[in-house]
C-alpha cells in the first residue's frame, strides 16, 4: 500500500515514516516537492496514485511564534491542507489522516477536553489564527466525509515532544524551549532561568514516537469517528515540567517565572477515552521521554542550535 506523507523528514514526520516502513508500507518519494504548489502536488498524485495520505503540517510554534507570525502560520496551514484534502478526494484514496492540534479546543472549558467540546466556546487568543486553520482542516475533512463518503479522519494530539523537535527558544514549544534554556544556562554558568508566564497552566504531553504509533493504529483500523484525541490524559503544570527538566539537565541555579508574559490556555488536557476504547494507549512515561529528548539534544546540540 502506497502512502503519501507530507514533510516526512521533520520531527513527527520522521517517526511516522519509520513506523510505516516497519509495517511494510511503501512511502511515496516527494523530493523537491513544494506542498504550497498545487501543480506539483497533483503531479505526485497522478504519478503514484497513493492509497493513503497522512497530512502532517509542521508549521506551528509556541506562544511567541503564534503572537508574532499568525498570518504566516494561518496561511501555510490553510493552503497545504486544502490542496491535500481535495486531491485525496479527487484521486479516490482509501483514507486520509489529518493531524490537528489541541489549540483547536476552547480556552475556558472543563477538563479533560472531549472531542464534542470543539466549536462550543471562544478560542485562546494567542494562537487563534493557527487554531482556526486547524479547525478548518477538520471541518473540510468532515464535509468531504458527509458529501462524498470519504474516510478522512482528524487526530488531535496533545503537546508533542521528543527527538528532532524544535529547540529554538524563539519558535519552539515549551519542552524544546525549556531544554535549550536550561542547557545554555548550565553551560554559561548562569544563576537564573527566566520562564514566560506564571508556571500555572496545565498541559498534556505525549512522546513523539507514541503519536506515530497512534497514527499507524488509526491507519490500520476502522475508526468510527471523524475526530479523535491522542494524549496521555494526564495534566502537568508548566512549573512541574520546568523543574523536571532542570533536574534532568542538572542545572543548579534558580527558576523565576515572568508574570508579565502570557500563559496561553489555563488548562489543556485531552480526554482519550475514544482511542483507549479502540485499544490504543501511549507507552512512554513523561520522565523517560524527557530523558530521551535531552540525550538527543546533547548528541546533536551543535547541529540543532
Amino acid at each position: 500500500m502506497r502512502v503519501l506523507i507530507t514533510y516526512p523528514d521533520i520531527f513527527l514526520g520522521r517517526f511516522i515514516k519509520q513506523h510505516l516502513l516497519q509495517y511494510n508500507y511503501e512511502i511515496i518519494d516527494i523530493n523537491n516537492v513544494s506542498f504550497e504548489n498545487y501543480s506539483q502536488i497533483e503531479e505526485i498524485f497522478k504519478k503514484n496514485l497513493p492509497h493513503y495520505v497522512i497530512l502532517h503540517i509542521p508549521f506551528s510554534g509556541g506562544i511567541k511564534a503564534n503572537i508574532e507570525k499568525p498570518a504566516e502560520l494561518f496561511t501555510k496551514n490553510l493552503i497545504i491542507q486544502t490542496y491535500l484534502i481535495y486531491l485525496g478526494y479527487k484521486y479516490n484514496i482509501k483514507k486520509l489522516i489529518f493531524i490537528g492540534s489541541s489549540c483547536m479546543y476552547p480556552r475556558n472549558y472543563v477538563e479533560p477536553l472531549k472531542e464534542e467540546y470543539l466549536l462550543t466556546a471562544p478560542l485562546e487568543e494567542t494562537n487563534e489564527a493557527y487554531a482556526i486553520a486547524k479547525i478548518a482542516g477538520w471541518q473540510m475533512c468532515k464535509a468531504y466525509n458527509k458529501q462524498y463518503k470519504t474516510s478522512f479522519i482528524t487526530i488531535i494530539p496533545a503537546n508533542i515532544y521528543g527527538p528532532f523537535d524544535d529547540f529554538d527558544p524563539e519558535t519552539a514549544h515549551v519542552i524544546g524551549a525549556l531544554i535549550y534554556k536550561f542547557h545554555k544556562a548550565k553551560e554559561n554558568k548562569e544563576k537564573i532561568v527566566s520562564i514566560w508566564g506564571t508556571g500555572k497552566p496545565i498541559r498534556d504531553f505525549i512522546y513523539v514516537e507514541d503519536v506515530a504509533e497512534a497514527i499507524i493504529f488509526c491507519l490500520k483500523n476502522d475508526i468510527p469517528y471523524n475526530v479523535i484525541n491522542i494524549g496521555s490524559g494526564i495534566g502537568y503544570s508548566i512549573k512541574k515540567i520546568a523543574y523536571e527538566i532542570k533536574e534532568i539537565v542538572n542545572f543548579k541555579g534558580d527558576v523565576i517565572f515572568d508574570k508579565t508574559k502570557p500563559d496561553g490556555m489555563p488548562v489543556k488536557v485531552l480526554d482519550t477515552s475514544r482511542i483507549s476504547k479502540l485499544g490504543w494507549k501511549p507507552k512512554t512515561p513523561l520522565k523517560d521521554g524527557l530523558k530521551k529528548t535531552y540525550n538527543y539534544f546533547l548528541n546533536f546540540f551543535d547541529k540543532i542550535c
